[in-house]
């Protein structure tokens, strides 16, 4: 079993407890009406969305018709197989070895865990063999800094940084210059957090891109959306609006440890079609993992 698999099943189990039993015990009889209703409460309650609960519920009562003598082992199948097809090309995946550095710019509005992610992710690489250096391109919020200061020194990850108020462009395009000159594999971007509806943030943002086309043009080849996992699909109108002003080309999903709406992760994939790269599933650095789409459908359905 994977790290994503242990921690995320962990997690859901106390978080979301309605949901597992749901699945791993209220069909342990036949099939009826209460326990369909009972798997349909806690597919709402996890925020899985009306589209992708209705499907699952589609599926479940198809087979039951077909077969009265229906229980738990059939209905997790039913489901695996329903969230398997919502899935399809739902995992990010880094591209091969270049010799020049691959940029990662993480965006979001500020509390989604962007900082602490950016950390993350270069430890997450660091263990893998691979170089990352940390751009400290949050040069808005007051204690980024000091912030981002702190998690590279813990995690002995070179870090480039400025002042407060410094030119976030300028920060991006020195950190550029250093993972370039230092043989770096990966430049990880810690961008402001913002609210999508602050113009003068998105313009900062874009001008970071330029800057950065300046020096390779397909840079940054990564920009991926940090959300909450806790707001659930309510985040999504927010991925719309930073999709649209930056282009994103994918997601890193934080916090699933502290909810029981683990199932917003298909409401968010299904309305964005955006490859969800990794998941934060607790504070220690090692919660942060690749998405699987295999073992997160484990998880929900104990489908081996």
């Amino acid at each position: 079993m994977g790290g994503f698999f242990k921690k995320f099943r962990e997690k859901l189990t106390q978080r979301a407890p309605g949901l597992r039993l749901a699945i791993g015990g209220l069909f342990g009889k036949k099939l009826d009406a209460s326990s369909v209703d009972a798997l349909e409460e806690a597919l709402y309650e996890a925020d899985f969305g009306v589209e992708s609960t209705e499907e699952v519920l589609k599926e479940v009562q198809s087979a039951y018709r077909a077969d009265k003598e229906l229980r738990q082992k059939d209905v997790s199948q039913i489901g695996a197989k329903v969230l398997g097809r919502i899935l399809e090309g739902s995992e990010g995946r880094m591209g091969e070895s270049t010799d020049r550095p691959e940029v990662i710019c993480l965006l979001g509005v500020n509390g989604a865990g962007k900082t602490t992610t950016s950390a993350k992710l270069a430890w997450y690489f660091k263990e893998q063999g691979e170089d990352a250096l940390l751009g400290a391109c949050d040069t808005f919020r007051a204690a980024a800094n000091e912030q981002i200061l702190s998690w590279s020194e813990r995690l002995k990850i070179e870090l480039v940084s400025s002042h407060h108020g410094a030119d976030a462009a300028a920060v991006a395009y020195d950190s550029y210059e250093a993972a370039l000159g230092r043989g770096h594999r990966y430049l990880i971007l810690d961008t402001a957090g913002r609210l999508h509806t602050k113009s003068n943030l998105m313009e900062e943002l874009k001008k970071i891109r330029r800057v950065l086309e300046k020096k390779t043009p397909d840079a940054p080849q990564h920009r991926w959306l940090v959300l909450d996992g806790s707001l659930g699909t309510n985040s999504i109108e927010q991925a719309k609006a930073f999709h649209e002003g930056f282009g994103l080309t994918g997601l890193v999903i934080t916090k699933l440890d502290g909810t029981g709406r683990g199932g917003a992760l298909v409401g968010i994939y299904r309305e964005l079609k955006l490859p969800i790269y990794f998941v934060g599933l607790g504070e220690s650095p090692e919660d942060l993992q690749p998405f699987s789409r295999s073992d997160y459908i484990r998880a929900i359905f104990e489908a081996e």
